[in-house]
């Protein structure tokens, strides 16, 4: 071996892993970016299985504001729609529940990205834990299941960007 052709060969090498590091950069900011989940969304979810039998079917709709620093997601929700045995009513105003929210996207390269939410409702009578996992659509409609503490509920659940 050679000096020369040695220098030439680490030349090579560490030019060809520049390359490499800037074409994965490239590939993961602009081919498989993150989704963009900053901003207001709207969240349904319905009640298939309760062990409190009043609550299956239920329907609770929430005003959703994300905020998104990388991967992790943080922000508030408020009640605004509840559908159950006891009848349909909006809640408007002080009749609103809040809710912390927190979360993270888990990033897919060979399939649908997910963001996992969990969610603290400071309820009319207790607070509350909720746990989301839904799939990201490009379509800004993303399905998924929900489980809640609350008389142990679980169920389906969706989050948009349009109002139902």
């Amino acid at each position: 071996m050679s000096f020369s052709s040695f220098w030439s060969d680490v030349i090579a090498t560490v030019v060809g892993g520049v390359v490499l590091a800037i074409f994965f950069f490239l590939a993961k900011e602009k081919l498989f970016p993150l989704p963009k989940l900053t901003g207001r969304w709207h969240l349904e979810q319905t009640t298939e299985n309760s062990i409190y039998a009043p609550y299956e079917g239920m329907i609770l709709r929430y005003v959703v504001m994300l905020w998104q620093s990388g991967n992790c997601v943080e922000g508030t929700a408020e009640k605004i729609y509840e559908k159950s045995s006891n009848g349909e009513r909006q809640f408007v105003g002080v009749h609103r529940t809040r809710a912390e929210v927190s979360g993270y996207i888990e990033k897919n390269y060979f399939g649908k990205d997910r963001i996992y939410l969990h969610v603290i409702e400071v309820g009319h009578g207790r607070e509350s834990t909720n746990f989301y996992d839904l799939g990201i659509n490009a379509d800004e409609v993303m399905i998924g299941t929900f489980t809640s503490m609350v008389a142990d509920q679980d169920g389906t659940c969706k989050l948009q960007s349009t109002p139902f």
